[in-house]
């Protein structure tokens, strides 16, 4: 559920189609349709959609006036405003938002002189919002865990018995967290281990049980339910 500053923020401005790049829109969790500049904006959306502490993503959240180098004044908007979940933490540990701008490497290094004066703004006013501001390029979006996450796309469409999805889950729930191969061992012995596999990454796409995806997936992930945070 939004809050009432959450409520306040909206996309100020309208992403038209470009030929220098890919853009689009993502359905985010199914709800709402966030449009994306870029393929790197899209594999962004693709992460903070897995990360079950992720709230909500807002694009092109606000205006920021700032002053150039040449002493002209003109507007910055950020790409995205992601807000947080609560979940377990105190009221003093809340997680601040993030104003979040997406470049790649090469441009932001090429013009970091230029676009200084704009991220400088942006750190301000999002300081004043009680936000943060972070640049994100490939080296925090192409990492291990969307590799995690485009692994287990397929995953996400699969079937499986509900009844068999209760167990698994059940069972993380009671001990608090296992390994995938304990899983295995318990409840997808002999000829139903490789589907034993694959409902359990099935499990995980849907975002029925967690892990660090940040590491490889293999056997000895350990694996909880995301009700015991």
């Amino acid at each position: 559920m939004l809050t009432a500053s959450q409520n306040a923020v909206a996309q100020t401005r309208k992403i038209r189609p470009t030929r220098r790049s890919l853009s689009g829109v993502y359905v985010f969790r199914g709800e709402t349709s966030v449009p994306y500049e870029s393929s790197l904006e899209r594999d962004f959306l693709i992460r903070k959609e897995f990360c079950l502490a992720v709230l909500d993503v807002i694009p092109q959240p606000c205006r920021i006036p700032f002053v150039a180098h040449n002493g002209r004044q003109f507007d910055y908007t950020p790409d995205f405003l992601v807000y947080y979940r609560l979940g377990n933490q105190s009221y003093h540990e809340y997680p601040k938002p993030v104003l979040v701008e997406v470049k790649p490497e090469s441009e932001w290094r090429k013009h970091w002189r230029q676009w200084l004066p704009k991220w400088k703004a942006a750190y301000r006013y999002a300081r004043n919002q009680g936000w943060e501001f972070h640049i994100h390029d490939e080296s925090r979006i192409r990492d291990q865990a969307l590799r995690n996450i485009r692994f287990l796309e397929p995953y996400k469409r699969m079937v499986f018995p509900v009844e068999e999805s209760r167990q698994v889950v059940e069972t993380l729930w009671q001990m608090g967290s296992a390994p995938v191969h304990y899983l295995l061992a318990r409840h997808f012995m002999g000829i139903y281990r490789a589907e034993g596999v694959a409902h359990i990454w099935h499990l995980l796409a849907t975002r029925q049980v967690d892990c660090d995806i940040t590491r490889p997936l293999n056997e000895f992930t350990d694996l909880w339910s995301p009700t015991n945070e």
